[in-house]
């Protein structure tokens, strides 16, 4: 069991049943009253996501979450197909559950996936991946990094701002936590 007031972003507990992802956490104490946790939470299985608040001492049953490292083969109809490297098993994730995560996975990456029992919950991305920017406007001439940057399609269909030199076919870092452009990428 876990109480609300551990609980911290990324974390997974199980509530009536349901497994909940924790997205954000924080302490709040109102003026007057006791201290209260505010939390942005997520229905893993549903994806729907909420704001609620709980006191301090509520206790969960921490979801014991086991991952695999597997390779991303292909998206067929509305399902994505992962293998496990070591057993050669496949695994077929819906691609709505995963829709956002997909932004950044390229055929042949490695990723984890994520199982509450033996239920295939999501996926787990590296802090960054590469991906080639497929279409943006031309770069600017003596164009710096400090600019306001410019709007670039990556070959996953991902928009992420990049500075305005960066050219069509170039291979990029992105962060996959925050959707944001980190460097030119040595492919």
């Amino acid at each position: 069991m876990i109480t609300a007031s551990d609980l911290r972003a990324g974390m997974t507990f199980v509530q009536d049943g349901k497994l909940i992802k924790v997205l954000e956490a924080s302490h709040h104490k109102p003026g007057k009253g006791n201290t209260v946790m505010r939390m942005k939470l997520r229905d893993v299985r549903s994806g729907a996501t909420y704001d609620t608040t709980f006191r301090p001492e509520e206790k969960f049953e921490r979801a014991h979450i086991d991952t695999k490292t597997v390779q991303y083969l292909y998206t067929m109809d509305d399902t994505a197909n992962f293998m496990d490297l070591e057993t050669y098993d496949q695994y077929e994730i819906p691609v709505d559950t995963v829709a956002e995560e997909m932004k950044y996975i390229l055929e042949n990456m490695e990723v984890k996936i994520q199982f509450f029992g033996d239920e295939v919950i999501g996926i787990q991305l590296p802090t960054t991946v590469v991906l080639t920017v497929q279409e943006t406007q031309p770069s600017i001439k003596g164009a710096t990094v400090t600019g306001s940057g410019k709007p670039a399609t990556m070959e996953t269909g991902l928009v992420v701002n990049v500075p305005d030199f960066v050219e069509a076919g170039e291979a990029l870092e992105i962060n996959t936590t925050e959707g944001t452009y980190v460097k030119r990428a040595n492919k």
